[in-house]
């Protein structure tokens, strides 16, 4: 499973943090999210104020400021942290998005996605409150290229069924999750990917007529694994099968989704399996009996894979 650190270095800031002036905000920018361009035109005093939190990967910031312009450009991509995606819930004021060709204006309850790994710009005109949920691309359960569809786009105004769910979850971080336990803070973090994802995947779904047929397909075998992820001989061959395609299709179609078969079954277990040992409802459940409901037979394969995989045994981990 593919770190997102390798990609590029994302930090966390301190819990709470003023900035009095655009230099101590720009600081306060690089030390919490991935490097970035921090101007503005505003004639007056500048301030901002920052809260932030983090647990199991996911970083949850929220920004309140005067206006300014965000920018992660070709020579920020460079200097690293190409591995992520933040997602947007804008509370207050207005804001304007672009990347990938696309532009959306922000209003208050807007949800919005972008990756670190391409140049995007983010316009605040006004004074504004802003939340951030900045997480491994490899946390979210659909393949990059169907996530590139999602960039710019207003995710709460078009697909307000599940939208409005996941706006007020969200809105309660992160001044609420700093100060829990954490493997509640972990819990909560699963929790608010699982939405994401489940976010993402119905605005994948809701106009399936204007969608590549290889994806669509690509997408029901996704959800297909990962129904089975606890199948001990869930394999490419039982998969071909049962969406009665060929092993060399199926092969191709995760080629062109920039992983492999095995690879995606690999590290959707090895989520499961973190998000089982971080769980303090399954405390009383072995790394053995959590690695076999997720398919891994063999104990000590499993701990090698793992380890590296995340950094840290499973044992380690459930102690912390």
């Amino acid at each position: 499973m593919t770190n997102a650190t390798a990609s590029g270095d994302a930090r966390r800031s301190a819990p709470r943090a003023l900035a009095p002036d655009l230099g101590t905000f720009r600081d306060m920018v690089a030390s919490s999210f991935v490097p970035l361009r921090v101007s503005t035109e505003y004639a007056g005093p500048f301030s901002a104020r920052m809260i932030s939190a983090d647990a199991d990967d996911v970083v949850f910031t929220e920004v309140a400021a005067r206006p300014h312009l965000v920018e992660r450009t070709p020579e920020t991509i460079a200097d690293g942290g190409s591995g992520y995606y933040k997602v947007s819930l804008l509370l207050s004021g207005s804001s304007i998005l672009v990347q990938d060709g696309r532009e959306v204006v922000m209003r208050p309850g807007d949800l919005s996605v972008y990756d670190t790994s391409r140049p995007y710009s983010l316009l605040f005109g006004e004074d504004f409150r802003n939340l951030i949920m900045m997480f491994p691309k490899d946390r979210v359960d659909l393949p990059i290229p169907f996530t590139e569809q999602l960039t710019a786009v207003s995710l709460g105004r078009e697909h307000n069924g599940l939208a409005p769910v996941v706006t007020a979850f969200l809105s309660q971080f992160p001044a609420q999750l700093a100060s829990l336990d954490s493997r509640v803070r972990a819990k909560l973090a699963h929790t608010s990917l699982d939405l994401m994802s489940t976010l993402f995947s119905s605005i994948l779904d809701a106009d399936p007529a204007q969608r590549d047929p290889h994806q669509l397909l690509l997408q029901k075998i996704t959800a297909y694994i990962e129904l089975h992820l606890g199948d001990q001989d869930l394999s490419p061959n039982s998969i071909a099968a049962a969406h009665y395609i060929s092993t060399r299709h199926l092969h191709s179609l995760f080629r062109g989704a920039e992983t492999t078969v095995s690879t995606w079954i690999r590290e959707r277990r090895l989520d499961r399996c973190r998000a089982d040992l971080r769980d303090p409802v399954l405390q009383d459940r072995t790394v053995s009996m959590i690695a076999a409901r997720w398919g891994f037979t063999d104990a000590a394969h499993f701990s090698r894979v793992f380890k590296s995989a995340f950094g840290i045994s499973p044992s380690e981990l459930r102690r912390r």
